[in-house]
């Protein structure tokens, strides 16, 4: 991934596909630690911990993680945060409605940008509060968290809905189940619509795309640049 053009490497050992159940916290260890014990003297790249867990985030930051990616936003575990402060790292906060256990049980809004940007001011709020620096903070929409396809379309195409909160948004689209829904197709041939939601992202105002397939979303991304820009983007 990093010789494709991978710039962070996010591991977890926590499955957060609807319907996924809590893993206990002495598994979630032995998963990762294994993975970033043998990885961090192997590449430059962000390491990412993927965690809900404050000691999963303590030992994996104290092997040399660089950040701690939490779908709760610093929400199920009340230790993260001061974990994340300790540390000094940066920290990404995403939406997700309710647990990955019931987030796709019939998720509804009355306004879904303005309750997800409200969601977002009260959770930086939370973060600062906690002793995270404010350049330390990431925001993710949670494409796939409790929103139905009409839901993710929107926030996709709004991004730019979020950027006045002045922090990077990050947004994870891969062969998620709304391009499945668009397409008809399994998880394993939804590239294309990958690379299409990839290059909008950046579009609207992405800071940080999260995918499978490195190359071919960095090679989208370099021809939607170069034309944009009006000139030859090297990746």
């Amino acid at each position: 991934m990093v010789s494709q053009g991978a710039r962070i490497v996010d591991i977890g050992g926590e499955s957060s596909r609807p319907g996924s159940r809590e893993v206990p916290e002495e598994e979630e260890l032995a998963r990762v630690m294994p993975v970033i014990k043998k990885l961090r003297p192997q590449t430059r790249a962000l390491i990412s911990i993927d965690t809900r867990k404050s000691a999963v985030a303590r030992a994996a930051l104290e092997e040399g993680a660089d950040l701690v990616n939490d779908i709760s936003a610093l929400r199920h575990d009340p230790k993260l945060a001061g974990v994340v402060a300790a540390a000094g790292v940066p920290v990404i906060l995403m939406h997700m409605l309710g647990t990955p256990e019931t987030m796709q049980l019939n998720p509804r809004y009355e306004d879904v940008l303005r309750e997800i940007k409200d969601f977002f001011v009260e959770r930086i709020r939370s973060a600062r509060e906690a002793g995270i620096a404010e350049d330390r903070i990431i925001i993710d929409p949670g494409i796939g968290f409790g929103k139905t396809l009409q839901h993710n379309l929107t926030l996709l195409n709004r991004l730019d809905y979020f950027l006045d909160l002045e922090k990077p948004v990050l947004v994870g689209p891969s062969r998620k189940s709304f391009i499945g829904l668009i397409l008809e197709e399994p998880v394993e041939r939804r590239l294309e619509g990958t690379l299409a939601a990839a290059v909008i992202c950046w579009l609207r105002g992405a800071s940080i795309i999260r995918v499978h397939d490195v190359l071919e979303t960095k090679r989208a991304l370099l021809v939607a640049q170069s034309i944009v820009k009006e000139e030859r983007v090297v990746g």
